[in-house]
């Protein structure tokens, strides 16, 4: 089966534009930097994390996709297309699929905001379970679970230093930047006393793993921001916006606990894309890891703790927007972000727990 990356949203457009989108200078730039024939036909594509993007099919039939900031008033580091644009631009080369890096554009004056472009690549996202069950039958889905895995062990094999990228970030310390950069802002957003969650913190503030060489760490790998091929293989991996340099385990750690399957005593979302049939268990995701990068994997409950209080950490965020009226809540259950911060810290704790029993 052959899918778009993303699934088209309605375009809301001023004067017959895509929002977002200058049809008239992006068609002269597209033309004459990625070679483009006009007119060109513009989509929103749903998903894509905060940014935007769009697939733009040209008049011979050429596909590609545009990658911009949401509109409006941004923070001066945030939504860096630049960075999007040379992560995807290092990774080429290696035996990451990534979309092909066409071409990138500095000047805001063409569409309103920096952007870059890459290829389009023919497959599926797997948002949730049901387009999972609808695209691919079971044996397949065990080999997607099982590429996925090979692909991120196959970044963290690249070394940022060869491909480039050395100096995206700082290398060192990466979790415990992460813990007080995620704490900062949990506690600004706080709306009851959450006494586990902060005796998570603790613990995790105080038993951070010595971290190894620094890798590439996407900060999101998932399902959702890869695309799956016909033949059921992770065709490129989307979505590098909040990537940098660090402890390649948080990637795997941050795996395992979005890898909810059946049966699972705490699961935030029933519908995540492995709560499908087929998909392999957790046990055998952490397997393939290991025999791919013979990494040491005992301190593996840590990351899956701290991917858990992170995610409880940004939920929490996100509910205290929605009850300060920052977001619509029609038609959003508002309550369920609470319960979602719960089952997050029941399951960093539970994660410690197989550590330290007196916790």
């Amino acid at each position: 089966m052959t899918q778009d990356p993303g699934q088209p949203e309605p375009d809301t457009a001023t004067g017959g534009e895509p929002a977002g989108i200058r049809v008239g200078p992006v068609t002269e730039w597209l033309a004459e930097h990625v070679g483009t024939t006009a007119p060109l036909r513009f989509e929103r594509l749903a998903g894509g994390h905060s940014n935007l993007t769009y697939r733009i099919d040209d008049a011979e039939g050429r596909r590609v996709v545009l990658r911009r900031p949401p509109e409006g008033e941004l923070l001066p580091t945030a939504h860096d297309m630049g960075r999007e644009h040379r992560l995807i631009e290092a990774l080429g080369p290696t035996d990451v699929p990534v979309p092909e890096a066409l071409a990138t554009c500095t000047d805001a004056a063409v569409i309103g905001a920096p952007f870059y472009v890459m290829a389009h690549v023919d497959g599926v996202v797997l948002h949730t379970a049901a387009d999972a069950e609808a695209a691919f039958d079971e044996p397949e889905r065990a080999r997607i679970g099982r590429d996925f895995i090979d692909v991120l062990a196959r970044l963290h094999a690249v070394d940022p230093d060869a491909v480039g990228l050395g100096d995206l970030s700082r290398k060192e310390d990466y979790i415990a930047r992460q813990l007080k950069t995620w704490w900062r802002q949990y506690e600004a957003s706080r709306t009851a006393s959450d006494p586990l969650l902060g005796q998570v913190n603790e613990w995790l503030q105080g038993n951070i793993p010595e971290q190894g060489p620094a890798r590439v760490v996407h900060g999101d790998y998932r399902l959702g921001n890869t695309i799956s091929s016909p033949d059921a293989r992770i065709a490129a991996v989307l979505d590098w916006e909040i990537a940098t340099l660090g402890d390649p385990l948080a990637d795997l750690g941050y795996v395992l606990a979005t890898w909810p399957r059946p049966g699972d005593e705490h699961v935030a979302t029933t519908s995540a894309t492995s709560m499908a049939a087929g998909f392999p268990e957790r046990a055998e995701l952490l397997a393939t890891y290991e025999s791919a990068t013979g990494a040491d994997l005992s301190s593996i409950d840590y990351y899956v703790a701290w991917a858990n209080w992170k995610t409880a950490c940004i939920v929490q965020g996100v509910y205290r927007r929605y009850l300060d009226g920052q977001l619509s809540t029609e038609g959003v259950d508002v309550e369920g972000f609470r319960r979602t911060v719960e089952a997050a810290t029941e399951l960093a704790a539970t994660a410690i727990r197989r550590i330290d029993p007196t916790f």
